[in-house]
């Protein structure tokens, strides 16, 4: 069975269960319909896999795409010698997707590619090429895949990632509509509490077991409130979810609601002053694949009937057969200070009162951090792994430089500075290792805090602390063809995360420009730029690669995946066969690229590289925001030539909604009698059009002379599929009948006809799809060929002309005409598009197109002026 009969043939299973999917989340379109999509992904995957069997050369580029104004750097990788010198050409080209016109020409670079058991590697420069266009470059004999250039490739990503923060919620779960864990928690260690029950039902687990962290948790919570503060234009942050994580705005920001959700959780866990808890469950929680509604687990009051609460005690606590290295309070006290300090400025106008309390807290947990200093560790039962935390001063700093940040009182500057001094330097940065969180968080933002201080001393001091960090990674990505600096120590993405973080931030405070690049290929490595060509985030970007077999309960059991999660990433071959050599449940399909210095695989068992974790994935809403944000300056500096309003595909239905302009649409396959028609009321009434045609409509031969005419009027031509496919069934779009390259190849062959009438492909951007009927597949597809998908507007009712008097959904011409006439009296007709048919069944008598001159003077008596889609411009 070849791949198309394959995905049809699931997919026709795939649109049974539908409606359970619907019924059982409340999640966005995108995760109502992530069965189907995973099962796209899965197979897609398959076939990449399939289609790269052969080859011995790969270009690697971030799959996400780049802004106009953004470093970029594509990564040619071979398991042949391909020197430079010896190739037959060390040019490289970057062509627009749209026509093979090349748009850059540039010299690659060679790199040292033994790092990763390969023969030959480059890097391809491209940062000169500023057009917003599909793209995709050939070197040496290797095609990348197609990529994008444009200033909203970060639109609503940020808010992305929160999709995996609402399915790691404990207590209520708005992914499964079920509450878990309501049981928690029993004290344990405590010298006079131990075993007594108390409330900390809420928070996050934190990966894909059900363990919940203080110290993770206050970083999360953290790092999605400083991503919130950071941004100049707090409205790239939507309000489309509650505050239980359902559908349904409530005049918060998603991702505050989120915040909310944490800091509610960590209130719990400091219910009062000195009495803190750093942990619930333990590694008794490692009993197999559940979900967390389901969760047994006995800890001793029953199975599922509580767990335990461990309290900070500021001494060794148990480690497998030993104690762990605690110390002191600080890093748990310290975190609980700045995301409490961090908190009550962010919602001290939205909830006064929580505010003042979270101020409250963040006082006495700073009191109680420098009062026990020292660090705190995690606890685990039955086996010898845990979070060996072994640093604390960067948390004392980064309470101490928020209070300082948001009050400019100087003592809270002093106090920062005196524990900023004492880690210079985040020690995994320095080091170029580290065991398993021992130096956390993986970024200082203290230090930034310090680094944008009035006081020039400090700031020139902490800028250098930042910048030293950053010249450490990148003298030790020396001649790696990825620039990638960062130790592959598990979690190593959150790292990658981290580094990125910093060199944004640097580059901020300092205008030093120094280290753009490794920033740029540290994100772009997150996003496909790797020797996997892998994206690091389950559903980002929706039509490339990324991880379709995640480390989780969901994937395992539903086969539901971890939209918005950041996985693990790649570790040391030793590590992996250390930790994790057993762990592999299928083939690897990476295998080709996991003989260098780090491995990567893309299977459930892979709890190594291929687990989600909650923190990292919070760790990079900050830079995607702010990636965002500067995507929006570019637009506003280079205004958009239209404006466009689309629906819930990203199909405009009306252009220039400001506008008293009206669009008239015809879409033609092979039946295209009424031409002559439509042309002499165009004619007589002065208007100009715009046809999309079939390839089947541009080859009749009794087509030609009307087609002919119609390009000689001025009117606006362009495609309309060649064969008139039908891209998705008419119920259940979630599915697909063709793969994007099929469709891109049909879209390829209509321009062939087109051109054959001197339509010019770049003069024809506007594209309906055939039927008027897509899916996300289907539109990405088209976008993919350089083309901007429109449709008619919906409500205006004239696409109904089609129906014959024998269909029950038959509408006449006079009733279609009078609908159109409501809709403009209710919505008005600014910038809609209004599609009529030429070509309609013999049966129907009722032609819309005999009225259409009609239709034309009554819309000019209200005021709307008629145009083409020649005149606007698509650049």
């Amino acid at each position: 069975m070849n791949l198309i009969a394959y995905i049809t043939l699931v997919f026709s299973m795939i649109a049974q269960t539908n409606d359970t999917l619907a019924a059982k989340s409340n999640d966005s379109l995108l995760q109502d319909n992530r069965k189907a999509l995973s099962t796209l992904d899965i197979i897609a995957k398959e076939q990449k896999c399939q289609d790269e069997g052969g080859a011995v050369s790969w270009i690697r580029v971030n799959q996400l795409g780049y802004l106009p104004n953004d470093v970029k750097v594509a990564v040619y990788i071979s398991a042949e010698d391909e020197s430079a010198s010896s190739a037959p050409a060390d040019t490289f080209r970057v062509f627009r997707a749209l026509d093979g016109k090349v748009l850059f020409s540039g010299k690659a670079q060679q790199k040292d590619a033994s790092k990763w058991a390969l023969k030959s590697a480059f890097r391809l420069d491209f940062s000169p090429l500023r057009e917003e266009e599909y793209c995709y470059i050939e070197f040496a004999g290797a095609r990348s895949p197609l990529f994008r250039i444009g200033s909203n490739v970060y639109e609503g990503l940020s808010d992305y990632l929160l999709t995996y923060m609402r399915q790691q919620r404990c207590g209520y779960n708005p992914f499964n509509n079920a509450k878990c864990h309501t049981h928690d928690g029993y004290i344990v260690d405590h010298p006079t509490r131990s075993g007594q029950k108390i409330d900390v039902t809420g928070g996050w687990h934190d990966a894909t077991d059900y363990l919940q962290y203080q110290t993770t948790t206050a970083t999360t919570i953290y790092q999605m409130l400083f991503a919130y503060m950071e941004q100049p234009d707090k409205s790239i942050f939507k309000d489309e979810y509650n505050a239980a994580g359902n559908r349904g705005s409530n005049g918060i920001p998603d991702i505050l609601d989120e915040a909310r959700w944490g800091l509610e959780w960590l209130l719990k866990m400091n219910p009062q002053n000195k009495v803190m808890f750093s942990q619930i469950a333990d590694d008794r929680d490692h009993a197999g694949f559940r979900l967390p509604y389901k969760d047994s687990v006995d800890y001793g009051w029953g199975r599922g009937e509580g767990r335990p609460v461990y309290f900070v005690t500021g001494k060794p606590q148990r480690v497998y057969k030993a104690l762990n290295r605690t110390t002191g309070v600080s890093s748990v006290a310290g975190k609980f200070s700045s995301t409490f300090a961090l908190g009550a400025e962010v919602f001290r106008e939205i909830e006064p009162r929580l505010s003042k309390k979270m101020l409250v807290k963040a006082s006495q947990a700073y009191a109680y951090a420098e009062e026990l200093p020292g660090n705190t560790q995690t606890i685990s039962i039955v086996s010898p792994y845990f979070y060996e935390e072994d640093t604390y001063t960067d948390d004392i700093e980064l309470a101490a430089s928020t209070l300082y940040h948001y009050t400019q009182d100087p003592t809270w500057g002093k106090r920062a500075d005196y524990w900023g001094e004492l880690e210079p330097v985040t020690p995994w940065m320095e080091l170029g290792r580290g065991r398993h969180y021992q130096y956390y968080p993986f970024v200082n933002l203290g230090h930034y805090y310090l680094a944008s201080s009035e006081d020039k001393a400090i700031a020139n001091k902490y800028r250098e602390y930042m910048k030293m960090g950053l010249e450490s990674i990148r003298r030790r990505a020396a001649e790696d063809p990825f620039m990638n600096g960062i130790p592959y120590i598990w979690c190593s993405n959150n790292l990658t995360s981290a580094a990125i973080t910093q060199a944004r931030l640097y580059n901020k405070v300092s205008g030093d420009s120094t280290y753009m690049e490794m920033e740029a290929a540290l994100r772009d490595w997150l996003f496909g730029c790797n020797p996997w060509g892998t994206s690091m985030i389950t559903g980002i970007p929706y039509y490339g690669d990324y991880p379709v077999a995640p480390h989780s309960s969901y994937y395992v059991i539903n086969r539901d995946l971890t939209y918005g999660g950041l996985i693990d990433g790649p570790v040391y071959r030793s590590v992996f066969v250390e930790r994790a050599g057993n762990s592999l449940t299928k083939e690897d399909r990476y295998a080709r690229f996991n003989n260098g210095i780090a491995v990567y695989h893309d299977d459930m068992g892979d709890y190594a590289t291929n687990e989600p974790t909650m923190d990292g994935t919070a760790g990079l809403t900050y830079y995607f925001a702010a990636k965002e944000c500067e995507g929006l300056l570019y637009r506003e500096a280079n205004k958009a030539p239209f404006e466009g309003e689309e629906d819930n595909y990203g199909v405009i239905r009306r252009i220039n909604p400001s506008e008293k302009s009206i669009y008239l649409l015809f879409t033609a396959d092979s039946n295209f009698v009424g031409a002559e028609s439509i042309l002499k009321t165009l004619e007589k009434e002065k208007v100009k059009g715009s046809f999309f045609l079939t390839g089947n409509c541009l080859r009749v031969p009794e087509n030609m002379a009307a087609v002919t005419a119609i390009v000689e009027a001025g009117h606006y031509v362009g495609g309309h599929s060649d064969g008139h496919l039908l891209y998705a069934p008419w119920e259940g779009r979630d599915s697909s009948y063709y793969s994007p390259e099929e469709i891109i190849a049909d879209i390829n062959a209509n321009f062939a006809e087109l051109e054959k009438f001197g339509i010019e492909r770049d003069s024809a951007r506007f594209f309906i799809p055939p039927y008027e009927h897509y899916n996300r597949l289907s539109v990405e597809a088209m976008r993919r060929a350089g083309l901007i998908p429109v449709n008619y507007t919906a409500g205006t009712a004239t696409p109904a002309d089609y129906t014959t008097p024998s269909m029950s959904n038959y509408i006449g011409s006079q009733e279609l005409i009078a609908r159109l006439y409501a809709f403009e009296a209710e919505k008005g007709l600014n910038g809609a598009m209004i599609l009529i048919h030429p070509g309609v069944s013999e049966e129907r008598k009722d032609r819309l197109y005999d009225k259409l001159g009609e239709i034309i003077k009554y819309l000019k008596k209200l005021g709307y002026e008629f145009k083409s889609l020649n005149q606007i411009c698509t650049k």
